[in-house]
């Protein structure tokens, strides 16, 4: 029997998910009074709401809103866990839930502590809790804790917690991007000096090519679709390139748009499915196709890049055999897409984990780019680079400071304004903090936010290291699998408010490095949580050093905004922020004329080496992905709509594949990878041979712990793994 899978993505079943999801959270007018509150977006970085109103992007667009942020909300909207539920519910049995049911419980409303040997959970007092947190932090040496921040937190929580954990005398400063999109930030460093996207919201309404490139946006970045249709619609181009042939990429109902409603809209012109890990022999592949038709900008090339002459003996040195083979697609394809290419005349390449998610994420990100760079898509309206973030505030969590290292001059005004000595050493990135918490060299871990432990590879591993860690605190609006999995020795868990229920407004940062003005308002729920900065600034005032700074002022968010003004570069608006509602694009990071802040001021082509990935011997190349029922490690809904699997439990692969190994839908197969092997159930898919596809955080099993070596961020793509019948 086969699957069954909506026509297209987006549309009425979006619209009625919607109506289910507000009336189950309070009824439709007080879900759509949160939903248009003057905040930010609680999902993706795409970004909307703010000062405008909360379903408004920063053009004036309304209604802009997606599933996604329906579902956060409403999740933010469900009822507590309450003091009986946690007597009566063990850890053991809160262990054996699934990342959807754990969600599901509700708020998080009470501190709570989990100390050896307990079989449950219990409250505490706030009191109790930063007594404890104090001891722990001060009967330790900086250099064996570490501070890690999601992308949920604000600018002021994330600046707050960075600050905290240099006064107290450590870089282990890290973020979640470390396993997103640290590898884009690295290459586009490397490319034209600053590691953000290099194009505006309204660089896409001038852009007539829209490359696609390793994402899927239809699940994760919805209204990012509505820009794609529109640029079609203006008589422009879309190329998607992704190995696995996603829906809503194809055919996509915009909720918002009456005719793409009813009739439905086409997304892209061209669908290009490389095997997986192959991205950079096919990058390689269009570049050659582009140099021998002689569509190159050499003029762009000669007065504002370098690097072009090696880049291009290398494309001429590499056959179309070689490239081919290793992409396995036809010549055909690609002179498709150089054609395509070759007719446009502003194009912005955009990409997410697709690309990030191997050994060579930084290079996958500089072969793409060189495309744009040969083409003199770089540093003029309408074209440009642009990575597609995902959490709400993980682009401003890093400008703020949360990362090892800090640039000279933001390290030099915070510590002057503090009056403290910052610590010395590079410090460790995320994947360095894991390793030295299994090598039993961390005692306290600062968690705000997140699922640090789902977010790792090698979930044995990441349970191991985790809870060798004597004192864990995580702040947190719900529970999820690292509160259990992934608690050390004694955990401590602190509920805190959710965006829209902070009693002081915040800033969050867009992917287009625009920075908006959230209100806050107050809870959805009753409880004794508290905010993120006023959770941080308590446990400062009992672990810094005494007489160096009144660090009670740090509770105040306009303390902390006029601090931020004074130390980063670029964020001086926020200073009056809270008073003028003046929402801001960051200076000097978006490029519409051809100079950039590298050294010499111009773009950098690479060379970039193609992998040699073992696509014989049945070896498949397996990717970990989500649902289009989850938001990062966060899983809303089991099924996953768009490609018609009811259950997580599987391992999509190619009908080719499955009739070589005489495999039939809902089969029962082993995967094996060198960590590990999980029994799942075979979904056959539209993806490319060779290739397999499993849900992300469950499949994490299998992800060994392989790096990008520049980046440091962790394979979760391109993992040679076997197939086995039961």
């Amino acid at each position: 029997m086969g699957k069954y899978r909506v026509s297209a993505a987006g549309g009425f079943p979006a619209i009625l998910y919607t109506m289910r999801k507000a009336w189950t959270s309070g009824g439709l007018f007080r879900f759509f009074v949160r939903m248009a509150s003057k905040n930010a977006c609680k999902t993706c970085a795409l970004g909307m709401g703010g000062q405008k109103g909360g379903m408004v992007n920063e053009a004036g667009h309304f209604p802009e809103f997606c599933k996604k942020s329906v579902q956060a909300q409403a999740g933010d909207m469900q009822g507590i866990i309450t003091p009986e539920f946690l007597k009566q519910t063990s850890i053991a049995q809160m262990s054996r839930l699934t990342p959807r049911e754990l969600e599901y419980l509700g708020r998080l409303a009470y501190p709570m502590i989990a100390e050896p040997g307990d079989t449950h959970f219990r409250m505490v007092s706030w009191e109790e809790a930063f007594d404890r947190i104090a001891r722990g932090f001060n009967s330790t040496h900086p250099d064996r804790t570490f501070f890690y921040s999601s992308g949920r937190a604000s600018n002021e929580a994330a600046f707050l917690l960075q600050l905290m954990a240099r006064a107290y005398g450590t870089n282990n400063v890290n973020n979640c991007s470390y396993y997103c999109h640290q590898a884009s930030g690295v290459a586009l460093n490397k490319i034209y000096g600053s590691g953000t996207a290099s194009i505006t919201l309204d660089d896409l309404h001038h852009a007539d090519l829209a490359i696609v490139a390793g994402a899927n946006p239809a699940s994760n970045h919805p209204r990012l679709i509505t820009q794609l249709v529109e640029l079609r619609q203006r008589g422009g181009r879309v190329i998607v390139i992704n190995p696995l042939k996603e829906l809503g990429l194809v055919r996509f109902k915009i909720p918002s748009r009456p005719k793409s409603l009813l009739f439905g809209s086409t997304v892209c012109d061209l669908y290009l499915q490389p095997r997986v890990g192959s991205d950079i022999a096919l990058y390689k592949a269009l570049l050659k196709g582009l140099i021998e038709r002689e569509h190159l900008d050499r003029d762009y090339i000669a007065r504002y890049t370098q690097g072009w002459d090696a880049v291009e003996a290398d494309i001429k040195a590499s056959s179309w055999s070689d490239l081919l083979t290793a992409c396995g697609l036809s010549h055909d394809e690609i002179e498709q897409a150089v054609r395509i290419i070759a007719h446009s005349k502003r194009g912005i390449f955009m990409w997410a984990m697709g690309l990030t998610h191997h050994a060579f994420g930084v290079d996958n990100i500089l072969a793409l780019s060189n495309l744009a760079l040969s083409q003199g898509w770089l540093g003029q309206p309408g074209s440009g680079l642009l990575p597609i973030r995902g959490h709400s505030n993980v682009q401003g969590v890093g400008t703020v400071g949360v990362a090892p290292q800090l640039k000279q001059a933001f390290a030099e005004r915070l510590s002057r304004l503090y009056n403290i000595t910052l610590p010395e050493g590079s410090g460790m990135d995320t994947h360095g903090a894991m390793v030295a918490s299994h090598e039993g060299n961390i005692d306290v871990a600062f968690l705000l936010g997140g699922n640090l432990f789902g977010s790792n590879p090698h979930r044995t591993w990441a349970a191991e290291a985790l809870q060798r860690i004597p004192l864990t605190i995580t702040v947190s609006t719900k529970l999820n699998e690292g509160h259990l999995h992934g608690r050390g020795q004694t955990a401590l868990i602190l509920p805190c408010l959710a965006r829209d229920e902070e009693h002081q407004s915040t800033t969050q940062e867009s992917m287009f490095n625009y920075v908006r003005l959230s209100d806050g308002g107050k809870p959805l729920v009753p409880g004794d949580m508290r905010s993120e900065v006023d959770i941080i600034a308590s446990i400062a005032e009992r672990i810094l050093p005494k007489g160096v700074y009144d660090w009670s002022t740090l509770h105040s968010h306009q303390a902390l905004r006029d601090a931020i003004a004074e130390v980063v570069p670029g964020l001086e608006p926020l200073k009056d922020i809270g008073q003028t509602r003046a929402e801001f694009q960051i200076a000097n990071r978006t490029f519409h004329t051809p100079a950039f802040p590298t050294p010499d001021g111009k773009a950098h082509f690479y060379v970039t080496p193609v992998p040699d990935l073992a696509y014989q011997d049945g070896t498949f190349q397996l990717m970990t992905i989500r649902s289009e029922g989850q938001f990062n490690t966060v899983v809303y809904e089991e099924e996953d709509l768009y490609r018609g699997n009811t259950h997580r439990d599987v391992v999509m692969m190619s009908p080719v594949d499955a009739r070589r190994l005489n495999l039939a839908e809902g089969q029962a197969v082993d995967v094996s990878t060198e960590t590990g092997t999980m029994r799942v159930r075979v979904s056959i898919t539209d993806i490319a041979p060779g290739s397999l596809a499993m849900y992300y955080p469950e499949a994490n099993l299998l992800v060994p712990q392989h790096l990008d070596p520049e980046s440091k961020t962790p394979a979760f793509k391109s993992i040679p793994a076997h197939l086995a019948t039961v």
